[in-house]
């Protein structure tokens, strides 16, 4: 899908959206697809006159060039590269070969003056958690994965490793630090985001406890609430990487990734009010959920997906092709933690 969306030129949120897909990273040999065409509206810069489009540039490729490098260095894009040239979705090129690099060469587009000046953006900074992909970011952040690919020299497999640092280009300033309102193919209602952003903000403003300490916090927790750590710290790792300060588009809070109406039952099964913002009550909300889905599921597996799913709809509609991958992936993780 991130292939097809560079291609195109759009997001693999947007495309997703036009097809109803539900889960955007399981496609079919044959299916047709609905390629949402246009630009956001946030990237448009309006003027008085139009400026003289770029020229395009020859480029011949040497020793180490990968297209995304070459589009960096040119201020084009990937997608644009691959478009110009008739590359495969693989953007593969050759030493010698003479590539057309479109919007590289035109300096009087540079000079031109305009009556309006664009809207400024910058680059956000994310550090990668389990479970993330470059497309996915793209939408998160509402730019593309092409721009990822190329802003951080990323091969054509856009393969990226928990905890790298990528920089985000053509992030809005308000979007850099702020969750979006898509992921995973989901939109989520406008009150929701807002409200996670309103939390995101809250957490920001204090003191975060560093990963380790959250690790350990997590441990002490599901030993005092008699739950396996192994589970707790596996769960934890697939949720947010033991990251407190992050919040999900549906609102899931901090290190364990728990949304309020799960959190005030999580208060019910302790016996007090938790704060799912304070890192101590978040790890015994996410914990204390576990040990309720543990003991109430009838294996281990259903229990995890219950945590992710909710276990009323695993137990009315069964597991959906991303929960089954979530529980893969957590017990996967708990033999890290065993």
């Amino acid at each position: 899908m991130s292939h097809i969306a560079a291609r195109h030129s759009t997001t693999v949120g947007a495309v997703a959206q036009a097809n109803a897909l539900t889960d955007a990273s399981r496609i079919r040999i044959g299916q047709v697809l609905t390629i949402p065409t246009g630009t956001p509206a946030v990237r448009v810069a309006p003027a008085a006159t139009a400026a003289p489009a770029p020229a395009a540039a020859s480029y011949t490729v040497r020793s180490g060039d990968t297209v995304s490098r070459i589009a960096s260095r040119h201020g084009t894009t990937t997608a644009a590269i691959v478009a110009a040239n008739g590359l495969d979705s693989r953007a593969f090129i050759r030493i010698g070969q003479t590539l057309t690099v479109p919007g590289a060469g035109g300096t009087t587009a540079a000079a031109a003056p305009v009556a309006a000046a664009a809207p400024t953006t910058t680059a956000a900074t994310h550090m990668v958690a389990s479970g993330e992909t470059v497309s996915a970011l793209a939408t998160r952040y509402g730019t593309t994965t092409a721009a990822i690919v190329a802003a951080n020299g990323l091969d054509s497999r856009a393969f990226i490793r928990i905890g790298q640092k990528l920089s985000i280009p053509g992030v809005a300033p308000a979007a850099a630090t702020s969750v979006g309102s898509t992921f995973a193919g989901r939109t989520y209602p406008e009150t929701t985001v807002a409200a996670a952003n309103a939390n995101l903000a809250s957490l920001r403003a204090g003191a975060v406890p560093s990963k380790a300490d959250m690790r350990a916090k997590i441990t002490a927790t599901a030993q005092a609430l008699g739950v396996d750590p192994a589970l707790a710290l596996a769960v934890a790792y697939q949720e947010s990487g033991f990251n407190h300060a992050v919040v999900s588009p549906a609102n899931a809070i901090g290190t364990m990734q728990v949304i309020p109406s799960s959190g005030q039952w999580a208060s019910e099964l302790v016996g007090r009010q938790l704060n799912l913002l304070d890192p101590d009550d978040n790890v015994t909300a996410g914990v204390a959920i576990l040990r309720s889905l543990v003991r109430n599921a009838p294996d281990l597996p259903t229990a995890i997906a219950g945590y992710y799913q909710g276990a009323s709809s695993v137990k009315r509609n069964g597991m959906f092709a991303d929960t089954q991958r979530y529980v893969a992936n957590v017990q996967a993780h708990m033999t890290r933690f065993a």
